[in-house]
Formats: structure tokens, sequence, C-alpha cells
């Protein structure tokens, strides 16, 4: 194995990773904790997507806007205060000072393992070779990371002022009026989630017959009803069909199953249709590469068709989470070390949509599990009405365990604040095909929120203790 200095030397590196986001700098830090020299190609700041216009901002943002709901109810709780208003300046300088934080302490860190980032962009030139501003760097293994960006709809321009992506909303200077969020998806709902606590008045068009329709029916039909409640509009089952800017904001043509053809107006139109991958121009097909709309194709190991090459995160078919990306990426390095490791298994890859109330999930869904095991599925739905600090918090929602009868949990779905810190049992339960008779004997402190799962499983063991339906 050579060291950092050798193959810098001779010109080319053990790995040579293209793109920093969380799937190439986790395979970088791994890789060079195991002895391998390694190149890490970025165009813009490490982190990616990710740390400086995704997840980390996003949830800054709606920790702001939870602090801004807390303000306005804390007379429930016997607290007197007042809230004024959002200062856009201060948000914005809070999320801002998270992210550099953040920034400062990986690129320290990226140095500190003695990992070479190569700025500019990067262009796959060879099977092995990524050239970047006219210079040519090689690897025994490379890894595409290039990442994902916002995807709009054909026809539909974005101006960034009034028609804007999740990036440009990052950066309002203002809180909109009123918003129309295209797109009932997790950053759609994110968003609508905060500017309703901001004060926005929100109307969401989903064009699939529920909101977040990635997850289970049953959390799909809980976020409705608390979106309801807090008077967050929303349209399922409609299209955009078309968008024209006013003097005052935009003006939406939408055309729902039901109601048929009409118009919204707002002061922004926020385009929430998912993320596509970034591929386009940087060599991948020219040098071989099996690609399918857009996306890189690989095996369960992450090895493409060529090679020598590997790919991971947003630009690899599957969940685009950035802790997906992470985990492949420490797999892969593993894999070019020689170390056999497990594969990543999407379906046990936790997700949550961080909005008020946030969804948490892991595994299969009732309807997924039922298509594939038929009758032998059984499901408990544990309400929070029954756990005392949920109570505390002033949260709705349930645990919902999917699971086989006399056989291991197949899904956990939650739905209540909070419950994304809850995701981390619940995957070590699903990952580890836990049956519900190995989880309810496990003491878990009270007064918790975590204490809910508890409860599930003793419900789903055949031994409830209080209500469930």
């Amino acid at each position: 194995m050579r060291t950092w200095r050798d193959s810098v030397a001779d010109g080319e590196y053990d790995v040579l990773v293209l793109g920093a986001g969380s799937g190439g700098y986790a395979c970088a830090l791994r890789a060079a904790q195991l002895g391998l020299s390694v190149g890490l190609v970025e165009k813009g700041n490490l982190g990616g997507t990710c740390l400086h216009v995704g997840c980390i901002p996003t949830k800054a943002l709606l920790h702001a806007a939870e602090v801004a709901d807390s303000a306005r109810e804390a007379g429930q709780f016997g607290v007197s205060a007042t809230f004024d208003g959002i200062d856009m300046a201060g948000v914005n300088a809070y999320k801002d000072k998270v992210v550099d934080r953040l920034f400062k302490g990986l690129t320290g860190l990226i140095r500190s393992r003695g990992i070479t980032v190569i700025e500019g962009t990067g262009t796959l030139t060879g099977p092995r070779e990524v050239t970047v501003d006219g210079m040519a760097h090689t690897g025994k293994a490379v890894v595409l990371a290039s990442g994902s960006y916002s995807r709009s709809l054909p026809g539909l321009d974005i101006d960034g002022e009034r028609i804007i992506t999740s990036e440009q909303a990052l950066r309002l200077d203002r809180v909109p009026a009123s918003a129309i969020v295209l797109g009932g998806g997790v950053i759609g709902c994110e968003f609508a989630s905060v500017w309703k606590s901001f004060g926005s008045d929100v109307t969401i068009v989903e064009a699939l017959p529920r909101l977040v329709a990635a997850e289970d029916e049953a959390s799909s039909k809980a976020l409705e009803r608390a979106f309801r409640k807090r008077r967050i509009d929303f349209r399922t089952a409609t299209s955009y069909k078309s968008v024209k800017v006013t003097d005052t904001g935009v003006a939406v043509t939408v055309e729902g199953a039901k109601d048929g053809e009409s118009v919204i107006e707002a002061e922004v139109l926020l385009v929430a249709v998912g993320r596509g991958p970034s591929t386009a121009g940087l060599g991948y097909e020219e040098q071989g590469i099996a690609m399918e709309r857009g996306f890189v194709l690989t095996d369960e190991r992450c090895r493409t068709n060529v090679e020598g090459v590997y790919a991971v995160g947003d630009i690899v078919p599957g969940l685009q989470l950035a802790h997906r990306g992470f985990q492949q990426g420490i797999f892969v390095a593993e894999e070019i070390a020689g170390f056999d490791p497990r594969p990543v298994d999407d379906a046990g890859i936790p997700r949550v949509t961080y909005s008020h109330p946030e969804i948490a999930s892991v595994g299969l869904d009732e309807a997924t599990a039922r298509e594939l095991h038929g009758d032998a599925v059984t499901t408990i739905t544990y309400d929070l009405g029954g756990n005392g600090k949920s109570q505390i918090l002033q949260t709705q929602g349930f645990v919902k365990l999917v699971g086989l009868t006399d056989g291991p949990v197949l899904g956990v779905h939650m739905v209540g604040d909070r419950v994304g810190e809850l995701i981390g049992e619940a995957q070590l339960i699903y990952n580890w095909e836990a049956h519900a008779d190995d989880v309810a004997p496990l003491v878990h402190a009270h007064p918790t929120q975590n204490e809910a799962l508890g409860e599930a499983h003793l419900a789903l063991a055949g031994k409830p203790l209080h209500a469930h339906s």
C-alpha cells in the first residue's frame, strides 16, 4: 500500500474522487484513514449540497420556525411572551453561522488527513483519469460523486426572484407574504412548514394523490391533517399547467382531478419537484459509463460497468439522501481497500421529513409489505396520546409498526414533533431483523418519546399496556 507522498510523486492516486459532497468527502476521509492516497476534486465548497444549500441550512430554518411557534404559543405553557415577527437578516446570520462552522471543521479535517483537494470542474477523460482545468489526474480507482441539482418542469423557467428553487429560497432576505410550493415531497413540505411558521400564506400543489407519497399512507394522512390544522392549503392530484409573472408575484394555472382548471396567485413560486443527477457534460457517457435518465448505473457494490470506476450518492438511482451517500462513500473506500464490506441496503436507510410535525420511517410501508408477504403481514399503531413526553411537548402523532406474524419487524413509521430523533433505534430494529418479542423487554427511559417505540413493540408482541389501534 503506497503512502500519500509516493502516489503524489508518481502522479497517480490510489483513490481519485470527483465531487466533495457527503458521498465524496466520506469516501476520501475513510480511504485516507485506511492509508490510501486520495485526490478530491471539487468545483465549489467542500461539503456539497447538503452542507451549503440543503440539509443543514434547511434544518436551521426549521429550528428557527420552531422557535417562532414556541414564542407564538408560549401562553399555553404559562409563559408570558410576545411574537413580534421574523428578522430574516438575523435568521440568515444564524443559519450561515451554523454552515460556516461545519464547513471550517470539514476543511480542517480534510487537510489534516493529507487529502489533496483539487479545485475546479472535473471531467472524466479516461477510465481512470479526471481532467481539471486542462490538467489530468489519475487514480487506480475513480469514484464519481458529482451530486444533484434542483429540477424544474419543461417550460418552467427559474428566474431566481419570483420563481425560485430551494437554493434561492434559502437566500431570501424577506418572508414572502404568500407562496405557492410546487411539489408536496420532502423539500416542498419542509419549506411550506417553515414559511407558515414565519407567517406566510402557503399553498402546496402536488400531482400525486397525497403529500409525501413515498411514505406510508397513514403518515401522509397524518401530515395532511396537521397541515389543515395549521391552515396550510394543499391541493393533491393537481397538475401544474403554466405560470405568469405579475406585478405583485406569480399567477399559477393548475388543473385538479376534481376541481378542473384554476389560477392561484402568490408572491413567489417555489419549484420543489425533486432533484436530478449532476452528470451532464462530465464525460461519463463518453467514457462508456452505463447511464439511465442521467443517473449512473451501478451494482449493489457501487461498481459501474467500467472496471475501477465507482459511483455514490445522488447520481445513483435510489434514495437521494445525504446519509445514504455518506455511507456509500465509506463502503466504497473499504471496498477499494479490500475489506469486503456489507453493501448498503436502501430499505434500511432512515428517512425523515423535518416539517411540523416530523415524519420518520425505515423499512417497508404497509402496502409494499403486503405486496411481498400478503396476509402474513400484521400492523400496530400506537398513538402518541398515550405517551407522556409527547403530551408535555403538545404533539400528536403515532408509531406504526409493520411486521410479519411470528416474524421480524419490516417497517417503522412515525409522525410527531421530534420523532426524527427516534429513528436511530428504529433502524437498528429493522436492520437487525428484530422481532417484536426482541424489543418488547428492552427498557425505555420515562418520560421520553422513545417509550412510544417500546409500547408499540409491546403491542405488536401481544401485550399492549396502553390504548392502541
